[in-house]
């Protein structure tokens, strides 16, 4: 199962990347807006950290309906964060630092602000602009009904339609359009030979300008099925696509056909040009699909990341990945957390640890001693595991949801759209804290407000409260990335269970590279083995529940 050495193997196949939410990184201009400048400033801080690359969430010009993924247009810079050049300095700096640099791009979808969507309301009915997006007729006698039942991720615009009504030219009610997220944000038809051509067009933009990788957002949203069939939710209308089997507008064969396309296009590079998916599928073997070799290079790990706290779920989750993808080579892509989830920390801590849909847990008390000591001991089992792995930022700073943001201030689309039921995501999207004992933490310059209010309990999670303390969560990570990079055990894509009692999660790595993982209720004899690193202090040398060690195997 190894892969021969480790200067033999792809760089993406290993790699840890961390996320960079632009906007929350750091401002560097005092708008309490983060910027690809405050972003510059910190490259250093990331390379001594220990991963390998990093991705930056969408920094295309947007209305900012959701949070940058209604793009206006896909081949500049949202003003907010600076110019082009600023981008090709990020680059430039990034690789002087031995960084890999992965963007995101939004194929399903643009705003409806884009120049293309503007075209297509003018163009009207029948026109090739209005062929780019996915307009038909309504239903009913005068076609005032959504063409179908299809859903919306935000929750409901017309009865839970995915589906908006344009008024045309000349005043009167006229066609529909699919917005599988936000009504700001029309589908594309990928079907449109148009459609096909311009996306070739812009990933060989930022190829050319050097990306090392491209991260596909919502992958399996850009097929749907021709004939507009009605979909069976199974009387549950939440967007619950890790459920859905068989869904005609969720992971439809076709998109496969496109992406056959694009990795001819990153093909057609020297070097290791990747993509990364965003595929949230009903099994390891509908993801699978994805990473055939023709295909998408590797894909996020949703059932890992959405996986209750619990040994046997865990279990089961990465036997399943590792079954679907070793026969087909491909990576597994370990990722815990994101800009769409709710922070480790606070999820943990709380009665329900899954995460199957953004507002599970909602309005559970969490307890942020627990849910520490729990993600801690996550992020070294993610760590522990064959493939490459994703950090999103404040993670490694053990950083909580913010569950008490005003309303006033919360952006997220789903917010309003449900009249405020779910909270949305905005709590995983405060600035980070990197100084100081007190808003804005050095984001920004003091005495700026921030986009999204900080707390002020924050004082002691600043990188610079962290940075030299060895017990502190930023120290677990920068030390679980050094032995990452360097213990022989951790170069292959070896793995093998060992045995274990109830409630652990105990396998080895290679050659000398053992990890333990306690979520039982008892806690776990190590006996004589020397311990590496382990996400807690051990009890008179067992390890404790809600606790990893990495230890050298015999």
């Amino acid at each position: 199962m190894g892969e021969g050495r480790a200067g033999d193997v792809p760089w993406w196949r290993r790699a840890v990347i961390y996320e960079v939410y632009p906007r929350s990184f750091t401002d560097s201009n005092g708008d309490g807006e983060g910027d690809l400048a405050g972003l510059r400033a910190h490259l250093e801080y990331l390379a001594d950290l220990g991963v390998d690359g990093i991705w930056i969430a969408p920094w295309y010009p947007s209305p900012l309906a959701d949070g940058g993924y209604d793009v206006t247009d896909f081949g500049n810079i949202h003003p907010m964060f600076g110019t082009l050049a600023d981008a090709d300095a990020v680059l430039e700096e990034a690789r002087a630092l031995g960084l890999r640099v992965i963007i995101d791009v939004v194929p399903n979808h643009t705003s409806n602000q884009h120049p293309w969507f503007t075209a297509a309301l003018a163009a009207g009915p029948g026109s090739r602009e209005r062929s780019l997006y996915i307009f038909r007729d309504g239903r009913g006698k005068n076609g005032d009904q959504p063409p179908n039942n299809w859903i919306s991720c935000f929750g409901p615009e017309v009865e839970g339609s995915g589906w908006e009504r344009v008024t045309e030219r000349e005043g009167r009610p006229g066609q529909w359009y699919l917005h599988t997220f936000a009504v700001e944000q029309p589908d594309l038809e990928w079907r449109s030979p148009d459609v096909l051509q311009r996306f070739d067009e812009i990933l060989r933009f930022w190829f050319d300008r050097g990306v090392d990788g491209i991260r596909v957002d919502a992958a399996p949203a850009i097929g749907k099925e021709p004939d507009l069939r009605d979909a069976d939710y199974g009387g549950d209308f939440r967007f619950m696509t890790l459920d859905w089997v068989g869904n005609p507008h969720w992971d439809v064969d076709e998109v496969h056909d496109v992406f056959r396309r694009w990795r001819a296009v990153a093909n057609s590079y020297d070097g290791d040009r990747v993509f990364v998916a965003e595929a949230v599928v009903s099994s390891a073997e509908r993801l699978s699909n994805y990473l055939r070799p023709d295909e998408m290079h590797s894909a996020f790990n949703f059932p890992y990341m959405k996986s209750a706290w619990d040994a046997s779920a865990l279990r089961t989750v990465i036997d399943a990945t590792l079954d679907q993808l070793v026969p087909i080579g491909a990576p597994a892509t370990w990722v815990m957390a994101s800009h769409d989830e709710v922070r480790l920390v606070t999820r943990y801590g709380r009665k329900t640890t899954s995460s199957a849909h953004f507002a599970d847990g909602q309005g559970e008390v969490s307890d942020p001693v627990l849910g520490t000591w729990r993600a801690r001991a996550a992020a070294m089992l993610t760590l522990a595991l064959p493939g490459g792995a994703y950090i999103y930022q404040g993670e490694e700073l053990g950083l909580p949801q913010v569950d008490d943001l005003p309303d006033e201030v919360i952006q997220d689309p789903v917010f309003k759209r449900t009249n405020g039921a779910t909270r949305g995501r905005d709590g995983c999207r405060v600035p980070l804290p990197w100084t100081g004992d007190q808003p804005p933490y050095g984001f920004s310059p003091d005495g700026v407000t921030t986009w999204l209010p900080q707390p002020d309990t924050w004082g002691r999670l600043t990188v610079e409260s962290q940075l030299n303390d060895p017990d502190s969560t930023l120290s677990l990570h920068r030390q679980a990335l050094k032995i990452r990079h360097e213990h022989p055990g951790l170069q292959t894509e070896d793995f093998a269970w060992q045995d274990s009692a109830r409630g652990v999660l105990d396998f080895v790595r290679g050659t000398g590279f053992r990890c333990v993982v306690n979520v039982s209720g008892a806690p776990v004899d190590l006996g004589d083995a020397t311990v590496l690193l382990a996400s807690g202090p051990l009890l008179d040398g067992k390890l404790p529940t809600d606790t990893t060690a990495w230890v050298e195997s015999t």
